[in-house]
Order: structure tokens, then C-alpha cells, then sequence
């Protein structure tokens, strides 16, 4: 059952508008990161480098050893949202499985700022896996970030109340205003979600609907999300200069910055949070010394956590290469326990170390713009040669930039990447160490090595390193690390004026020049790098398939568990195959789409490589990549490809090893099998090539069910009857006496695991209830023959629930479903299946927006409808 009838509804216009819709998140927060990289050029305007350095070198030890234990503290509040969440939808997990998949879950999407990492893919693949569905995982995500906005909301109204002076300088209001204001909002707040949690009830904002938790765990979440900020909060307190507000009255003002950082989705609110806390704090306190604690809360409450993830995960890998033999060691204990964790998490390394790279690379080139910050370091510079300082600082600065392009491709899997950012990152710690005066750069980049060794099984696609096109939100990357290479360029040399001889100066002394062309190089080199992706993204031209792809598609399709992967032998889609000819996508073009039917179909390895290939492909050719149909196993790899789900319907699949007629529960069915026995029905399965006799009986009753039907043959979803098509697969034949009355073509492969239907057809003089019959008698064939699962098909739009999802798609889908029987009967429809007592598996439209697919739809409407001449 395929979606066509549905989609003829679907709007086909508005392609550009949608298109920048798309876009402005990744425009929007380029935008506010400029912004307020210039905000805080402005404020930093006052401030000397090397005052900044001297700072933080002064910070005293014990100060930032309570820092780091602060930030432990505020990560085990962190994962205990996920714990409170699981809790509140009443599904717990084992608690070492919650804590540490909500402390990676953390450590990545704070720093990160990816709901790719933290919302989707990671909880995604722990809680599916865990028994947990979609409709599930997304209360979990919706539960954390309200939990998190209410409590940094009334925390910094809590102590704007007890002290409305703490943003005095932000806010144009009187101190008797702000109090108000801020006892007023904590009550608006507070008074519905207290009402709710006592009463039960649901509290509606917008178009959302939420469920109240209960007043203990409410209680409980409320102390958890105060523990959150509270600790976060003091994290930054205790690397302040003294001289600065009270702690309370710093909570207001770091509530504010916090929540001014996660509404502009800038990753990390880089620019935006430092701006606000440097504008709220009084200028008694030094600039230099703010800017200096800001740099080491960065460094504390981010960067460490997010080192230590990584760690953990590399680790792990070791652990799991050595076959987890050492189980006695503590870490063995703990790498048991929280395995499942791990192994959710796993899938996304890739990524979550193209970050790590690409961090990497932004460090050494940033560094080679600054001037020297210790007395070593100016030692150096004047004992060794002019020519070594000039081509390290060059080479440095190469090779950052180096490591910031090649970050994409290893985001992109490529085993070329991979070896070329070890090689990348050796020769960044040996320049390092030749100079002595970047140790730490040194060690840092070893360790970075050292994690990304674990994973080289991850990097495994051998094209071409170049053959990937530009995301927006990686374009949007690169565009803030070359603002943010301006950035530190202008501050660290504001004091020296510009002039043309700046360029061709050479002197050990002579810092401005040295950034000047370091600058110019790393602007290159990522400008130079992008361009070239953006270039060499792989071409591929749809074409139907030739002989030989068609044979390829036939030996992957048949050595998969999935029937349906058999639709890419009907010849009116293109197909693409992995590097190796393990995988295939096979899809069609409509309009200003790519379609795939069903996700990538093949060994792992190679399904992951084609999936990639294909999203590249169709972004190059100017086209957005769409996957039709897919079901829940290829769920984590479209987190993976960025792609975003709309719940399309749900398969009715029939656990063929409990089927049976027996029981007070099938007596309709058995009544009704026994009655078609009466009158004269049987079920033959005929396996193929098949005779023309038959094939000449099948096609009068599918040319009667047709004209009955006011139809005509579809596509791309769904087979067609011509006799190439239907010699592929078994048939199974209803009869009545020597008259065939009903047929279905039946999809299998080798596994004989699982069998679906394909057409399914009846003539006029078919007696009522025939295909009820077919559907039972041959799922009661199947299971005498050994098959596992029978698929009864798709139940178009079913199974939506927009009070649990709050998508504007979900709400249109089920206004359908439950409103739309004068144009289909969509309810009947997933009656007539549910009489099977089958399993519903919910099946998916993959697209690149979040927006309502209505264009992709009716592309698919379209392509299935296209006319195709018969072979």
C-alpha cells in the first residue's frame, strides 16, 4: 500500500520560499554569532591580549580544581533530566545506562550545540534500542528542554526578584519594576504547572499539549534543574575576580546569558553569552579579568567534558577490539554496564570527531595569530632563526587550516580523510615540539591522534576525498571559523596601524605581519577547500538501469532480509550502487526532488556509503534528497545523513509463528476462511517462470479490476502487471472451481525470512470475502513453509499522534485520516488488517526541512503516477 491517493493533495509550490526556510537557522545563527563577535570586539576594545594570558596563568590552582568539581556536579544534574524524563513517561532505563548516555548526550550537544548529537541520533539509537519509540524519545527530548528553559527561567526571576539591580545596565526599567515584573512572571509560571501536577491535567502551550508530571517528581525536577544551574552558574563564579556581584545576583545575570545563547542556536552561544555577562558585570571588576574567566569556564565546563566523552568512547573501542576480556579491572565493570550506551552513541563518532578535528585545526590557527603570551615563547623567538620562526608560524597555520577542512570529510566518513588528519595532526605536534614553546599544543594533538585510532573501522569510504557536497550547516561552520580567524587577527594586533609594508616585513619582533600572512593562509586554505567540495561534489545521471546494474540489484536485493528491495528490479527507477556492489538506493526524480523508495538496501558498510552518495549527488544536481517510505531500521542513518522524519502510516506486519485460527479471539476469522471453503475457494501458490495460459487469466481479472477500480497502472512504489515483472516473483492464485477469481504476486528473498504483496487483484466474479481468504490461507501456507513475518502492507496515515508529537504534519496527517473517507478509506482500510492481529511498525518520509514534506509529497504523487510505456 503506497501513499499516492494521499499525496495528490499535497501543494507544489512555494519551492524557493521553502528553501529559505530551510536555510535561515544556519543564516540566522551566522548572523547572531557576527553579531555578537562584534559585540564583543567592542567590549574587548579596552583590553590587551596578553593581560588576558597573564590572567588566566595567575588563576590559582585550588580555584579551578572547585571549578572542575562543579562541572561534575552540574553533568550529573544534566543526566538526571533524562532519568526525571524516563521516569515521567513511565518507561526507566537501568540507571549506569541513563546517567551515561545522558552524560555523553550532554557532553557533546552543549559543546557541539547539535541536536543532531544531543536530541536526535544518540537518543535515538539508546532508546530505540532499549524498547522505547519515537512518539517516546521525543517526550524525553521535549521533557529536558522545557525542564531546562522553566528552571533557567525561574531561577533568573528568583534572583532578579531578591536582586532586580543585577541587570540594571541591560534593562531600561526601575529596580521596584524589575521586582514586580519578576514575582509576576514566577507566578505565571509556577501557579498553571503546580495546578496541572496536583490536578492531572494537561497544560496546553501554543499548538503543544504537555502532561504535568506528578507533584513528587515535579518536586524532584525542580530540585535536579536548580542543581543544573546552580552549579553551572557557580562553575563561572569561582573563575570571576573578586570585587563582582553577589552569587545570587550573578545567577540572574548568567540565567539570562544562558538562555540568550541557547534562543540564537549558536553552537555553544559562542559570542552571545560572553557578550551578555561582560555587559551585566560592573567595569569595577576589569574586563581583562572577565574576558580571562570566561576563557576558562569555556575550557572547564565544555571542552573538558566534551574531551573526557571522547575519551571514554576511545576507550571503549579498545575495550570492546581487546573482546572486553578484562572484565575483573573496574573499567571493565563499568564499560559492561553501561555498554548499551556506548554502542547507541557509537554510530555518531564520526562526526563528534570531525568536530574534535575540527576544534583541533581552529587551535593551532588561532594560535599562530597571536603574539607570544609567555617569556618563553619570546626567548625562542629571539634565539632561533628568522626563516624557522616565520615558516613554523606559516606551517602551523597551514595545517590548522588543513585539519578544519578535513574535518568535513571525515564527517563524511572517508578513510582518505582519516589517514590525512593523522598525518596532519603528527606534523602539527612535531612543528610543536621544534619550537619548545607549544607543549601543550604537542601533547594535545597526540592525545587527538590517540582517540582517533580506535575508530578507524568507522572511516571506510574510499571515493574520491573531495566527493562530498556542501551542507548548509557545515557552509555556516567554515563561514564562522573564518569570522572567527578575523576576529582574533584584528583584537590580538588592534594597537598596530595597517599599512601595506605589514605584508613584506620580516622580523623576529614583527608579530602583525606573521598573523597578517597567516590570516591570508588560513582564509585560503578553508575558502580554497570549500570551493572544492563545493566543486567536486560527485555528478550522477538517473537513467534507467542497464543489464548489468539490473543483475547487481537483483543478487543485493535477494541477499537482504527486506521484500521490497525487489521494487528496484521493475526498471522505472534509477539505481545507484556502493563503490563495492554490496548496496544499492534505488530512486526516482519528480519535480525538484530525489526520491528514494525505502532507505538504502545492502551491507552496512556499504548502505551508510550509498546513502551518503546519494544526498551528495542530488544536492549537486540542485535537487533535495528525499527517502519514501522508510521503516524504522534505517531511522539512524537518516539521523546520520541530517535528514528529518515525518511519520508517513504504519506496516502491518503478521508474526506468522502466532498466527493461527484457533481461539475465541479468530472465530470471525475462522468463520470466514471456512465459509469461502464453501464456496469453492482455493489458494494455490505457483511458483515462476509461469505458463502464458496463466499470465493470460491474470491479466482479465487485473484488466476487470481495473476498469471496476476507474484505474490504471502505477509505479515506482508498487509493481505493474507485465509478464517480464511478474515471472520474478511467486503467485498466489485464488480459484473458484477452474475459474482464477483473485491473484497476488508475492515478494520474498533468499533469507525467507519475510514475504509481502505486491498486486493484489480480483475479478468481478470474485464472492465476497475472497481476499480475506487469500490473506489467511496463504499466511497459513507461508507458515507451514517455514516464513517468519508476513507484511500485509501499509496503513496510509495511521498511527499519528499529534497530542504526543505537536507537529503542525502530524495534526494535517490525522485530520486526513480520521475526515478523508469520501476520497479514501483510510480507517477501513487499517480495520481490515487489524482483523490479522498484526504488529504496527511505524514508516517514515525522510527529508531535508522540518517543515510539513507537502512539496516532497507531491513529487512522490507525481512520479507514481507517471505513465510508463509497457516493455
Amino acid at each position: 500500500m503506497n501513499l499516492s491517493d494521499t499525496t495528490q493533495m499535497a501543494s507544489a509550490g512555494g519551492g524557493t520560499l521553502a528553501r529559505l526556510r530551510a536555510y535561515a537557522p544556519y543564516l540566522l545563527a551566522v548572523l547572531l554569532f557576527g553579531l555578537g563577535t562584534y559585540a564583543l570586539y567592542r567590549l574587548l576594545a579596552p583590553v590587551d591580549i596578553n593581560a588576558v594570558a597573564a590572567q588566566i596563568r595567575s588563576t590559582p590552582r585550588h580555584l579551578v580544581a572547585l571549578a572542575l568539581g562543579s562541572t561534575f556536579a552540574g553533568y550529573l544534574c544534566l543526566a538526571a533530566y533524562d532519568w526525571s524524563a524516563l521516569s515521567h513517561i513511565g518507561k526507566p532505563l537501568p540507571l549506569p545506562v541513563t546517567i551515561s548516555g545522558g552524560f555523553l548526550a550532554y557532553a557533546f550537544g552543549n559543546t557541539i550545540g547539535l541536536t543532531a548529537v544531543s536530541g536526535g541520533a544518540v537518543r535515538w539509537r539508546l532508546y530505540s534500542g532499549l524498547g522505547l519509540d519515537g512518539y517516546d524519545i521525543a517526550a524525553v527530548s521535549t521533557f529536558t528542554a522545557v525542564a531546562f528553559g522553566v528552571a533557567a527561567t525561574l531561577v533568573g526571576l528568583g534572583a532578579l526578584a531578591v536582586h532586580p539591580m543585577a541587570l540594571a545596565s541591560v534593562l531600561p526599567f526601575q529596580t521596584s519594576s524589575v521586582r514586580l515584573l519578576a514575582i509576576t512572571a514566577i507566578l505565571v509560571i509556577l501557579g498553571p504547572l503546580v495546578w496541572a501536577s496536583v490536578t492531572r491535567r494537561r497544560l496546553k502551550v501554543g499548538r503543544f499539549e504537555l502532561q504535568a508530571p506528578s507533584p513528587g517528581l515535579l518536586a524532584t525536577q525542580l530540585l535536579i534543574s536548580l542543581g543544573d544551574i546552580t552549579f553551572s552558574a557557580l562553575t563561572l563564579y569561582l573563575l570571576l575576580p573578586a570585587g563582582g556581584p553577589g552569587f545570587l545576583t550573578f545567577v540572574a545575570i548568567f540565567a539570562a546569558a544562558t538562555m540568550a545563547g541557547v534562543v540564537s542556536h549558536v553552537p555553544g552561544g559562542v559570542g552571545v553569552f560572553e557578550t551578555i555577562v561582560i555587559a551585566a558585570l560592573p567595569a569595577s571588576v576589569g574586563v581583562d579579568k572577565i574576558a580571562a574567566a570566561l576563557l576558562l569556564y569555556r575550557l572547564i565546563y565544555f571542552l573538558v567534558p566534551f574531551a573526557l566523552a571522547l575519551v571514554l568512547m576511545a576507550a571503549f573501542e579498545s575495550w570492546r577490539a581487546l573482546g572486553g576480556t578484562t572484565r575483573n579491572s573496574g573499567m571493565s565493570r563499568l564499560f559492561a554496564a553501561t555498554e548499551p550506551a556506548f554502542r547507541a552513541i557509537e554510530p555518531t563518532a564520526p562526526i563528534l570527531l570531525a568536530i574534535m578535528v575540527f576544534g583541533s585545526g581552529m587551535w593551532m590557527s588561532l594560535s599562530a595569530l597571536l603574539p607570544p603570551v609567555s617569556q618563553t615563547t619570546e626567548a625562542a623567538e629571539a634565539l632561533f632563526p628568522l626563516a624557522f620562526v616565520e615558516g613554523s608560524t606559516l606551517l602551523t597555520s597551514a595545517l590548522g587550516a588543513l585539519l578544519i577542512v578535513l574535518s568535513l570529510g571525515l564527517a563524511r566518513r572517508s578513510l582518505g580523510a582519516f589517514w590525512l588528519t593523522i598525518g596532519a595532526m603528527l606534523a602539527g605536534a612535531i612543528v610543536a615540539l621544534l619550537q619548545r614553546t607549544e607543549m601543550e599544543q604537542a601533547v594535545t594533538l597526540i592525545v587527538a591522534v590517540l582517540i582517533l585510532l580506535p575508530f578507524r573501522r568507522a572511516f571506510h569510504r574510499r571515493s574520491v576525498l573531495t566527493h562530498g557536497a556542501m551542507t548548509p550547516g557545515w557552509a555556516a561552520l567554515l563561514l564562522a571559523a573564518i569570522l572567527s580567524v578575523s576576529f582574533v587577527l584584528f583584537y590580538a594586533h588592534k594597537s598596530i596601524p595597517y599599512a601595506h609594508e605589514l605584508w613584506w616585513q620580516f622580523a623576529i619582533d614583527a608579530n602583525a605581519p606573521r598573523a597578517l600572512r597567516s590570516g591570508l593562509l588560513i582564509s585560503l586554505f578553508i575558502g580554497a577547500g570549500s570551493l572544492l567540495f563545493l566543486l567536486r561534489a560527485p555528478r550522477f545521471q538517473p537513467q534507467p538501469p542497464d543489464t548489468g546494474t539490473l543483475e547487481a540489484a537483483r543478487r543485493i536485493a535477494m541477499a537482504s532480509d527486506q521484500p521490497d528491495a525487489g521494487f528496484a528490479l521493475t526498471g522505472d527507477k534509477a539505481i545507484m550502487l556502493s563503490d563495492g556492489g554490496d548496496a544499492l538506493v534505488m530512486f526516482g526524480v519528480s519535480g525538484g526532488s530525489w526520491l528514494a523508495y525505502g532507505g538504502p538496501v545492502g551491507e552496512p558498510v556499504g548502505a551508510q556509503e550509498v546513502g551518503f552518495r546519494f544526498v551528495d549527488a542530488a544536492r549537486r544536481a540542485g535537487a533535495r534528497p528525499v527517502f519514501y517510505e522508510i521503516g524504522p531500521e534505517s531511522v539512524p542513518l537518516m539521523l546520520e545523513l541530517g535528514m528529518v522524519m515525518h511519520k508517513m502510516g504504519e506496516e502491518a506486519v503478521v508474526d506468522l509463528s502466532r498466527f493461527t485460527l484457533d481461539g475465541a479471539a479468530r472465530k470471525k476469522l475462522r468463520a470466514a476462511h471456512a465459509r469461502a471453503g464453501r464456496d469453492g475457494l482455493s489458494l494455490e501458490i505457483v511458483s515462476p517462470p509461469h505458463d502464458d495460459g496463466l499470465l493470460s487469466q491474470l491479466r482479465q481479472t487485473s484488466d476487470e479490476w481495473l476498469t471496476a477500480k476507474n484505474a490504471r497502472e502505477k509505479g515506482f512504489s508498487v509493481g505493474r502487471f507485465e509478464d517480464e515483472w511478474l515471472n520474478r516473483w511467486p503467485i498466489a492464485v485464488v480459484r473458484q472451481g477452474d475459474r482464477v477469481v483473485a491473484f497476488a504476486n508475492l515478494m520474498t528473498t533468499d533469507s525467507r525470512r519475510t514475504c509481502s504483496i505486491d498486486l493484489m487483484r480480483h475479478s468481478d466474479a470474485a464472492p465476497g470475502g475472497t481476499m480475506e481468504f487469500l490473506f489467511t490461507e496463504l499466511m497459513l501456507q507461508l507458515k507451514a513453509q517455514g516464513f517468519a513475518r508476513f507484511s500485509l502492507g501499509m496503513a496510509p496515515l495511521s498511527g499519528l499522534e499529534p497530542d504526543r508529537s505537536g507537529r503542525l504534519w502530524d495534526r494535517f496527517g490525522n485530520m486526513i485520516y480520521r475526515h478523508g473517507g469520501s476520497f479514501y478509506n483510510f480507517e477501513g482500510l487499517r480495520a481490515f488488517k487489524a482483523k490479522f492481529d498484526p504488529d504496527w511498525l511505524p514508516h517514515y518520509l525522510a527529508t531535508p526541512s522540518g517543515l510539513p514534506p507537502l512539496k516532497p509529497l507531491a513529487d512522490a504523487a507525481m512520479l507514481i503516477s507517471r505513465d510508463r510505456p509497457q516493455r
